[in-house]
């Protein structure tokens, strides 16, 4: 009997100091987000795109997850502000067809995200080892491709991720033009701005729009914390039940 109580005591003791810890959060960082971008994407950085995803859906009641058809070229997790490319169909033999494409990259750097949409390009890779290079020296975190990726082995020698619909040995030059840098872009089913916010880890790719990415990153923190602490607890009743009803989140 003893023993029982002592086992609950530990298990109440160790629920109040989660939920403290929860609480303790800090929940008024919206002027300093606001106020430092980098501070912002830094604290993305130590949120799981799944909170994130949770988040959007609770205050904006859509969805801003990439389709599942987008996978890493090796596992990682990212986070940055956008900077989109469009490459529209055309066969031609311009050699200056895609000269805006690689001024694109030229122009970013630190914290961007390379986000490319590549008209029904699910054969052709819209990027590869040179542009994965000059984007990695550049500072740039990572790139979303909605169409195909090669010289993966150059990508993986450097680090530098890449989420696209797979590794195709094709190439993009004589087929396609550069239809512009900054734009509106449809990727993976999501519209993307420059300037949002892309976060990628292993459970997918969200994408944050610009003008409500402190909100939605104050909502994530919670709730990622929340389940962070849900964790040991489940550990210890071994029930996911009590767990659900003492946090109220699943």
């Amino acid at each position: 009997m003893k023993r029982t109580t002592k086992w609950v005591s530990i298990v109440t003791v160790a629920t109040a100091l989660s939920v403290l810890a929860v609480v303790a959060q800090p929940t008024d960082n919206a002027a300093l987000y606001k106020k430092d971008p980098a501070a912002m994407l830094d604290a993305y950085r130590h949120v799981e795109a799944a909170s994130v995803s949770d988040a959007i859906e609770q205050l904006l009641h859509e969805k801003h997850y990439m389709s599942h058809t987008m996978r890493a070229n090796f596992p990682a997790k990212f986070v940055g502000t956008a900077l989109t490319v469009q490459l529209n169909k055309s066969e031609n033999n311009d050699p200056n067809a895609l000269s805006g494409m690689l001024s694109a990259i030229d122009s970013g750097g630190k914290d961007n995200v390379y986000v490319m949409q590549v008209e029904d390009g699910a054969d052709i890779a819209g990027m590869g080892g040179l542009m994965g290079t000059a984007m990695f020296a550049r500072g740039f975190t990572g790139a979303v491709v909605d169409g195909g990726v090669r010289d993966v082995p150059q990508l993986r020698r450097i680090g530098f991720p890449v989420f696209s619909t797979g590794a195709v040995p094709s190439t993009s030059v004589g087929h396609y033009r550069f239809g512009g840098m900054n734009v509106t872009v449809q990727c993976a089913g999501i519209t993307g701005h420059a300037g949002d916010i892309i976060t990628a880890d292993e459970d997918g790719v969200v994408v944050v729009p610009k003008d409500k990415a402190v909100e939605v990153l104050l909502r994530a923190q919670k709730l990622d914390n929340t389940e962070h602490a849900m964790y040991p607890y489940i550990e210890r009743l071994h029930s996911i039940v009590a767990a659900v009803k003492e946090f109220g989140r699943i």
